[in-house]
C-alpha cells in the first residue's frame, strides 16, 4: 500500500481562500452563491447570517432579504448540533433528513418529560399534539403570524409552565415558544420576517409549503447524511473524523459509513489524518493574500473543531468558554486578530501579531468599509468574547 496523500497547512489556507468566497478574486455574486459555498450559515444569531455574507459578497441588506424572505431560495432552519441555519432551499430536506428528523424525536421526548413533571395534563403526549395542531391550522388560515398573533387566537400557547420547581435553574418554559419550536423541528413551518430589522430574532411563522411547496421532500436518512458529508468535504475539505463528527453532530459510524459511500480518501495532515473526496486531492494554487473581517459564529472557523493549523494560540481571546467564536480578522488563512463595533458604530480591531504593513493597511480598509455598510445599525455578538469586550468599550 502506498503512503496517503499529504495536504499541508498552505494548501487548507488556500483552499480556504477560494472555497470559502474569502479573496478578492474569490468573492461572491450574490447571497445564495455564499450559502451554497459554505453549505449553511450559523444563524443562532442573527446578525452572523448577514455579516457573513457581506464577508464574501458586495451585496446589502435588502439582497440578503430579497433572497429569505421574496425570493425563498434561502431558508432558516434548525439543523446540525441542534443548531439554527440559513441553507440553500435544495439543501433544507438534507438537513431535515439528515439531522433534524432526529433532533426533532430527542426534543419531543424532552417537553413531554418537561411538562409532564409540571402535571398540566393527564396524557402529555396527547395534549401537546392537541395544541401542535390547532396552532398548524391557526397559523395556515393567518397564512403567517408572530407567536403573539397566535396567543391571541389559542390562549393556551399563553401558558407558562414552571420546570425543574426544585432545581436551582428553576424557571418558566412558555407553551408558544416551544409549540413553535416543536412544529419547526418537525418541518411542518418555518421562520419568516423578522418582526424589527435584520438583527431581530423573533420572527413571523409560515406553514412549510408557503417556502417549498409541498413541504419538504422525504429523503432516505443515510442518503441525506452522506449528501451532508459530501457538500461539508466539497467545501471545507480535507478535514478530520472529529471535524465532521463534531460539525454534523453525527455519530462516529454515521460518518464512517458516509466516508466510505462516498469512497473518500485519507490524507495525511501531518498532525493527523484527514479526507478528502475522490476527485479532490488536485492543489490549489497559492493566490493572492487576502485580509478578512469575519463575525462571531463565522462558518469557516465554526466549520472545524480541530483549528490549530489557522488559530495559533489565540483561543482565549477570540472564543468564549464554550467554544463559540467572536469577530476575528483574519489574514491569508489565520486568524490574527479580532474586532468589535462600539456604540458610537465605528469599528475597533486589534492584531495579535505583525502581518506587515500592507495587510494592516487593507485590515484598516476592510474595517472602515464594513463600519459604512453597518450605517446606524449596531452589532452585539449573541456570545461575547474576551477581546470584542476588550475592543467595544
Amino acid at each position: 500500500m502506498g503512503a496517503k496523500p499529504s495536504i499541508d497547512v498552505a494548501q487548507r489556507r488556500a483552499r480556504l481562500a477560494r472555497r470559502h468566497h474569502l479573496s478578492p478574486a474569490a468573492r461572491a455574486a450574490t447571497a445564495l452563491d455564499v450559502a451554497r459555498g459554505m453549505v449553511a450559515l450559523h444563524a443562532t444569531d442573527p446578525a452572523t447570517v448577514y455579516l457573513s455574507i457581506f464577508a464574501r459578497a458586495s451585496v446589502t441588506p435588502a439582497d440578503v432579504e430579497r433572497a429569505l424572505y421574496d425570493e425563498k431560495i434561502l431558508m432558516r432552519m434548525l439543523g446540525m448540533r441542534r443548531t439554527m441555519f440559513v441553507v440553500p432551499i435544495e439543501l433544507a430536506p438534507v438537513v431535515q433528513a439528515g439531522c433534524t428528523r432526529a433532533i426533532a424525536a430527542q426534543e419531543r421526548r424532552r417537553t413531554i418529560q418537561l411538562f409532564g413533571q409540571a402535571g398540566i395534563a393527564d396524557d402529555i403526549a396527547t395534549w401537546l399534539g392537541s395544541i401542535e395542531e390547532q396552532t398548524f391550522e391557526a397559523l395556515r388560515k393567518r397564512g403567517n403570524a408572530t407567536a403573539q398573533q397566535l396567543s391571541e387566537d389559542l390562549p393556551e400557547l399563553k401558558r407558562q409552565v414552571r420546570i425543574a420547581s426544585e432545581k436551582s435553574y428553576a424557571g418558566a418554559m412558555g407553551v408558544s415558544s416551544r409549540t413553535l419550536f416543536q412544529l419547526s423541528a418537525d418541518g411542518r413551518i418555518v421562520r419568516g420576517r423578522p418582526r424589527g430589522s435584520w438583527i431581530s430574532g423573533q420572527y413571523h411563522w409560515s406553514p412549510m409549503d408557503a417556502w417549498i411547496p409541498g413541504g419538504l421532500a422525504e429523503m432516505v436518512v443515510p442518503a441525506a447524511q452522506t449528501v451532508l458529508i459530501q457538500g461539508w468535504l466539497r467545501s471545507f475539505g480535507p478535514g478530520t473524523l472529529a471535524d465532521l463528527k463534531w460539525w454534523t453532530g453525527l455519530t462516529l459510524g454515521e460518518v464512517r459509513r458516509a466516508l466510505q459511500d462516498l469512497q473518500a480518501v485519507e490524507v495525511d495532515l501531518g498532525e493527523a489524518a484527514g479526507w478528502v473526496l475522490a476527485d479532490d486531492l488536485e492543489p490549489e494554487g497559492a493566490g493572492e493574500r487576502w485580509v478578512s473581517l469575519l463575525p462571531g459564529l463565522d462558518p469557516t472557523p465554526m466549520g472545524f473543531v480541530d483549528r490549530a493549523w489557522f488559530l495559533g494560540g489565540y483561543a482565549p481571546a477570540i472564543f468564549d468558554r464554550t467554544g463559540n467564536i467572536g469577530p476575528s480578522v483574519w489574514c491569508d488563512g489565520r486568524i490574527v486578530g479580532g474586532w468589535a463595533q462600539r456604540k458610537n458604530g465605528t469599528l475597533a480591531y486589534k492584531l495579535l501579531e505583525d502581518v506587515g504593513a500592507e495587510a494592516e493597511r487593507a485590515i484598516d480598509s476592510a474595517a472602515h468599509d464594513l463600519g459604512g455598510r453597518l450605517g446606524e445599525v449596531r452589532i452585539t455578538p449573541r456570545f461575547r468574547t474576551p477581546l470584542e469586550r476588550e475592543l467595544s468599550t
